[in-house]
Parts: structure tokens; sequence; C-alpha cells
């Protein structure tokens, strides 16, 4: 059955800590080496997971940071998530506390997959856009360990003017090294992405189109973050085709999450966001539980209601299973609910005249 995101979330992403030893250039935290102060306790974080095992499906945790592996009590956290049968899929980051134990200790501890950053097909181009010298020869290391211990892996990787160049020898490489899933982040300007250039919709267009013909060439699957417009590009590229099989996009098919709507995001300190990428709280899980933070925010409610959207995104004929960045259309225009910024599709000429009734 399909879940109903207007009661449950279906991925729960926890920002564990804002520390990280990396300075990469499209951070959306900003994150710096130091913990902020008031970051969630343990005993904060105990009950986050305990009120989680209540929802009704159990949503799967991704707990991001910063750094996750900069957090003490992490090993303790994931032991307490997979008690509480709560599917884990963690993002470290790729510096030396990710090591051959650690891979092994996420197996051991029945975390589902772990999510490597890979921006560049070489250290070159990787270790520029992270910061620090030696991020591509490590991630490569992990990959291995993981293939190693039977842990899924991952690959995300963010597309700005400096990276999707990069793009076509990446997918080569995850696939020589058995990775599962391609993430593919498309820049939000926020944190210090805010700095780096987006790509027009056109060339997001371009991006979207070859992630498609990889998508058929290649064995890993391929998901897109703040890139819902993927949905779109795939129909129509199966429609073109007369192929009904196509690409397994989104997750799971028929279940389209974004911003506050299957999606919710807790910050380090306990704010309650639609996303990383929409950083305005609806509250914070320290005064009020994260389950009516979700259905009764204002915020929440409109993101979850498609009829709310604006200008061209309003009128789509893929409204339903796309909808646009919410999380874009507030970086570049100030309203969540406007049109997507980045997207050249215009909306069958019907449902625009349907909506001007």
């Amino acid at each position: 059955m399909r879940p109903d995101f207007n009661r449950f979330p279906l991925l729960v992403a926890w920002e564990m800590t804002h520390a990280c030893m990396l300075a990469c250039r499209h951070c959306r935290a900003s994150a710096e080496p130091e913990p902020l102060p008031g970051e969630l306790s343990t005993e904060e974080g105990l009950a986050l997971l305990r009120e989680l095992a209540t929802y009704s499906p159990r949503p799967i945790l991704l707990p991001t940071g910063g750094d996750p592996l900069s957090r003490p009590d992490l090993f303790l956290l994931l032991e307490e998530a997979q008690n509480l049968g709560i599917k884990v899929g963690i993002t470290p980051a790729v510096t030396p506390k990710l090591t051959r134990e650690v891979v092994q200790r996420f197996q051991d501890l029945g975390v589902h997959q772990m999510a490597l950053s890979l921006d560049g097909a070489s250290p070159l181009s990787h270790d520029s856009f992270r910061g620090v010298p030696g991020t591509f020869d490590l991630a490569m290391e992990a990959l291995g360990w993981a293939r190693e211990t039977g842990l899924l892996t991952q690959i995300n990787t963010t597309v700005t003017r400096l990276t999707a160049p990069e793009l076509p020898a990446l997918a080569e490489i995850l696939e020589a090294k058995g990775v599962a899933t391609w993430e593919v982040f498309f820049l939000v300007p926020v944190g210090r992405g805010a700095l780096l250039q987006q790509l027009s919709a056109e060339e997001y267009e371009g991006v979207l189109e070859f992630l498609y013909q990889a998508s058929r060439r290649y064995t890993f699957k391929i998901r897109t973050t703040e890139g819902p417009h993927f949905r779109r590009v795939v129909l129509q590229q199966r429609r073109l085709a007369g192929d009904q099989d196509g690409a397994l996009v989104g997750h799971g098919r028929g279940v389209h999450l974004s911003d506050g709507n299957g999606f919710v995001f807790v910050s380090a300190t306990g704010e309650v966001c639609p996303s990383g990428f929409l950083p305005v709280s609806g509250g914070n899980v320290r005064q009020q539980p994260l389950l009516s933070i979700y259905r009764e925010n204002r915020l929440f409610q409109e993101l979850r209601d498609k009829k709310l959207l604006k200008g061209k995104c309003g009128v789509c004929d893929f409204r339903e299973i796309c909808g646009g960045s919410r999380a874009r259309a507030w970086a570049e225009t100030g309203d969540p609910l406007a049109a997507e910024p980045r997207c050249v599709y215009l909306p069958k000429p019907s449902r625009v005249a349907e909506h001007s009734l």
C-alpha cells in the first residue's frame, strides 16, 4: 500500500552533529571541526529514535551531518536503532575516522546502506571540491571495504558547473565498484553552496537526460535529490520509447517524496525542517514530538498540498509526480511554493487554460 505522507514521514534525516573535518565547497550545513553548542544529547537522541519506532510504518533513518562519526555516541545510537527495528542508511564523511573496522561495525549493527560523497572522477577534481587531499583515494578504499563486508553502498554527487563534466566518468567508477545507488543532488544555494554556480534550467535538463540514459546502461539505481523533474524526464523518455518498464525512480514506484512530504529533517540542535536545503523550522523536538510538528505545522501542510503550488508548477501536468524543488524555490525566490526556477518544461496549454477558468 502507498504510505500516507500526511500521517507519517517515510524518511527522517537527522543531522547528528555539525562537526566535520572536511571543508566541502557545497556544504549545506557550512560544517566546521567542532560541534555546535546545544546539540541533542544522547538521551534526547534515544528519545527521538524511540518516537520513530512508534510510527506506522517505521521510517528509514538517515544519520547525517557534519559527520556522524564525529559524534562519540554514534554506535550506541545505531545499536538502539537496530534494537527498535529502524532501518538505517548512514552518510559518514570520508575522513581518517572512516576505517575498515568502522565499515565492518556498520554492517554488524544492521546498517542497510552506507552513502559516501564523490563529486569528481579523479583525486584532483574530487579533492579540490572537498577541500582536503586524499578524500578520493579514501572513498575508493571505503567502497572496497564495504564490498568485502557485504554492506550496500550509495554514492552522493552534487551537480554544479564544476562537477557536471565529471558525471560520465563517475558513472563508470560506480559501476566498477559495485555501487547499489547513485543519489544525484541538484545544488540548492544554501550554506557554502550559495557561493557555487548552478547550472541553467537548460543545462539541468541535459543532466537529467544523461541520468535517464545512464539508468538504462548501468546496474545501479539512480535517484535525485532536489531534482524531482527527473521523474518527468523518465516518463517522457518512456513514452517516446514505448517502454512501460523504464527506470526505477524515487524511493519506490508510485512513492514520490519531497521536502516536507514524506521527508523531514532534524537539525543537530533539534529544529525540524522540511529538509536540510529548506532550513525553515517548524518547531523543535525538545518542545514537541517530531510527528506533531510534521503533521500540524502550516508550512509542512502546505508543502504536502500540491494544489497550492504557484506559477507553472501549479498547472503542470507532471505536478503530482514532480512539483519542483521547494527548497530551490525558497532559496531563489523566498517563497517555498513558487515555481521551480531550474526547469525548462512548459505545461500543456490545456492545463493552463483549465487553471485560469
